[in-house]
């Protein structure tokens, strides 16, 4: 009976949740482009200026610019799209979807579980479509890797969503979600070893990107794509101590999405 109960107060509620999501991103083709064509042109842009003249100690000699981005363009496509779709716990307040379903007979754990996963899925799926061009760029995809790569991007989206849901869950407008996620989540992606390498880097931002859980996303990302091998630098963590990091980094992010979504909303309820 308490199984049943559970099954009908929280994983069928947090999987219509999960399903919602997806229709809803998708239903929005300016958000789809936005998520994924953004981190593109920058990708090619930054990629293809820099070029030849990329050189750091920690990356391989033989590795432009292009290939070392791509982890980080894979990263920010993840991070786009995770924005994007919790803006939708700000929509949904304001029509009043959001009232509906915290009145029902449902527990507020279904709600963020819907909305975390719903957005890591999308997030998975636009971050799968941009590395099939990893071999247009020198990534080897093999089929060893790919189980761990899609792993590794779905709990990177874990992170980044469950961030912005509690963003989302705590103001009231999109002009403010998006300044604060601006402000908080772009600097984390910088300081990740997105742009550049920790090597080159002054002291103190070597600290910070050593203190910064993006890091080990980032350089999970970059494990994982070429599977243990010296091409993805050695100014890289470890596989298992970036995974180690990074789950820790998704469970601690989880939980936070579960308390604050116990506070009450900020603002029109509908």
């Amino acid at each position: 009976m308490e199984t049943q109960s559970l099954y009908h107060t929280t994983w069928l509620p947090a999987a219509s949740l999960c399903w919602r999501e997806l229709i809803r991103f998708y239903r929005y083709p300016s958000r789809v482009v936005g998520a994924l064509g953004t981190p593109l042109i920058f990708w090619l842009l930054i990629g293809s200026g820099i070029g030849t003249s990329f050189q750091s100690q920690g990356a391989p000699n033989s590795m432009t610019y292009l290939e070392y981005f791509f982890p980080g363009t894979l990263m920010l496509i993840l991070l786009f799209t995770s924005i994007f779709c919790m803006i939708s716990v700000i929509e949904d307040r304001h029509e009043g979807f959001l009232l509906s379903v915290l009145v029902a007979p449902i527990s507020r754990r279904a709600l963020v579980l819907g909305k975390i996963l719903g957005g890591s899925v999308v997030a998975l799926l636009q971050g799968i479509l941009f590395v099939l061009l990893a071999p247009t760029v020198g990534i080897s995809l093999h089929a060893g890797n790919i189980p761990l790569l899609v792993g590794v991007l779905l709990l990177v989206a874990i992170v980044l969503t469950g961030l912005g849901f509690m963003f989302a869950w705590l103001l009231d407008s999109v002009q403010g979600f998006h300044a604060v996620a601006n402000l908080f989540l772009i600097p984390l992606w910088l300081l990740s070893g997105a742009l550049f390498p920790s090597a080159g880097a002054s002291p103190w931002v070597r600290w910070l990107m050593k203190l910064n859980p993006l890091t080990y996303a980032t350089d999970a990302l970059r494990q994982s794509l070429y599977l243990g091998s010296s091409s993805g630098g050695a100014d890289v963590s470890s596989l298992a101590l970036s995974l180690t990091v990074t789950a820790g980094f998704a469970v601690v992010v989880v939980l936070a999405a579960f308390a604050v979504a116990n506070r009450p909303l900020r603002g029109n309820l509908g």
